[in-house]
């Protein structure tokens, strides 16, 4: 379970986060919502251990959550802009990770990540590049490279921005169809909607004024 109480952040004179509590149950999908501006993706950084809060704690399974110690990784995040590594094949994007981090060797990353592909239905697409692919399949290689760090939660930042309906009920079957098999999900999103279709609990965020 995630856990975080009295989060606060400001960038300079700007407060962005105050007084933020939620908690995650295991298994759970959680969204975030609110407008643009308001702090989610800053949330989530914070969360991801991407950025600092002010002030605030947070905890991870019980235990105060330390992003320096064994729990770095336990936060998966697939990105708005996915962020895959141009020069590399798919295969690659999903491998590197586990080798560095995880110290899996090669044969060991490549079998997990082929498995991954698998189930997104991209077992076709192991040795293409990113710009070979549509804006649909980077984002499934993106899930699959965060998922093949074993995340305890893994964290989407607008997972259906600029998709056409189709994709979005697309991915909120993928997200629904990870949930069943235990994964706990947390979702920044400004679509409501799709919001509601896919979570167990929706938090929202709201501009702080001044």
């Amino acid at each position: 379970m995630l856990k975080i109480e009295n989060l606060a952040k400001s960038f300079g004179p700007r407060q962005i986060l105050k007084d933020v509590n939620l908690e995650l149950d295991d298994g759970q999908i959680l969204t975030i919502v609110g407008p643009s501006g308001a702090g989610k993706t800053t949330l989530l950084r914070i969360i991801a251990g991407l950025e600092t809060a002010d002030q605030g704690q947070m905890q991870l399974d019980s235990e105060r959550y330390d992003l320096s110690g064994e729990e770095r990784g336990a936060i998966g995040v697939v990105f708005q802009d996915y962020k895959l590594f141009p020069n590399m094949s798919v295969l690659d994007n999903i491998t590197l990770a586990p080798q560095l981090a995880l110290k899996e060797d090669k044969a060991t990353a490549e079998a997990e990540a082929r498995d991954l592909l698998g189930k997104l239905e991209m077992a076709d697409k192991s040795q293409l590049y990113p710009y070979q692919l549509s804006g649909g399949q980077k984002q499934r290689v993106a899930i699959a490279r965060a998922l093949a760090m074993k995340p305890k939660i893994l964290c989407y930042d607008e997972p259906t921005s600029a998709l056409d309906p189709a994709m979005r009920d697309q991915v909120a079957e993928l997200i629904l169809g990870f949930k069943e098999t235990g994964l706990t999900q947390l979702i920044i999103t400004h679509d409501m909607d799709f919001a509601k279709k896919v979570a167990d609990q929706v938090f929202e965020v709201k501009p702080l004024e001044g």
